[in-house]
């Protein structure tokens, strides 16, 4: 099975380096210089590595069939991939194993299916395709999703009132109608 192992960000320097997202826990054994990775498109693709280094807790790769900024310009946005086992890790999922499991509550009411997860800044997130087709990012923390099971295709969630749109009418805001300044203003205004 072919897995995303990084994304190339944006070009770095005029010698055709490249900034990755990184998509694993091991770069050291993914990116190692000598390795040829596929590409997501393919056309991109084979690339060989050359050179990696960290930089500002950000990985920068030369591949030697990338010359200068423009041909790194070009790979912007091009997923690198490996050849991959499945994992045996027990709290560790790829996306194509997440992919069509059955989003319920803990009562078991089906709230949707995963559509997939999104690699954000903090933290990862389901794609969560509710049953009136809204689409909801959903935080993938033990908190908010205590169960995974793909072998039985459902994940389990928690969601704080809110979250998800089937319940938007039970999101908490707090905006006091009244506070003291809002008040203090309100008086200034009339005066």
């Amino acid at each position: 099975m072919q897995l995303v192992v990084a994304r190339v960000a944006r070009a770095h320097g005029l010698k055709g380096e490249v900034v990755l997202d990184l998509r694993t826990d091991n770069p050291e054994d993914r990116l190692g210089v000598g390795f040829t990775l596929e590409t997501e498109p393919a056309s991109a693709g084979p690339l060989t590595v050359t050179a990696a280094r960290v930089h500002q807790d950000r990985w920068l790769v030369s591949f030697a069939e990338v010359a200068d900024r423009t041909a790194a310009e070009a790979l912007r946005g091009v997923e690198l991939v490996v050849e991959a086992e499945a994992s045996d890790e027990e709290d560790a999922w790829y996306p194509h194993e997440l992919r069509g499991l059955r989003a319920e509550l803990e009562d078991g009411t089906v709230v949707g299916e995963v559509a997939g997860l999104e690699h954000l800044p903090a933290h990862d997130a389901l794609v969560v395709r509710e049953v009136g087709g809204e689409r909801t990012l959903v935080p993938f923390v033990h908190a908010i999703v205590p169960v995974v099971d793909v072998a039985g295709g459902r994940v389990v969630l928690t969601p704080p009132g809110g979250l998800l749109a089937r319940d938007a009418d039970a999101a908490v805001v707090d905006r006091p109608e009244h506070d003291e300044a809002t008040q203090d203003e309100a008086e200034r205004d009339e005066a």
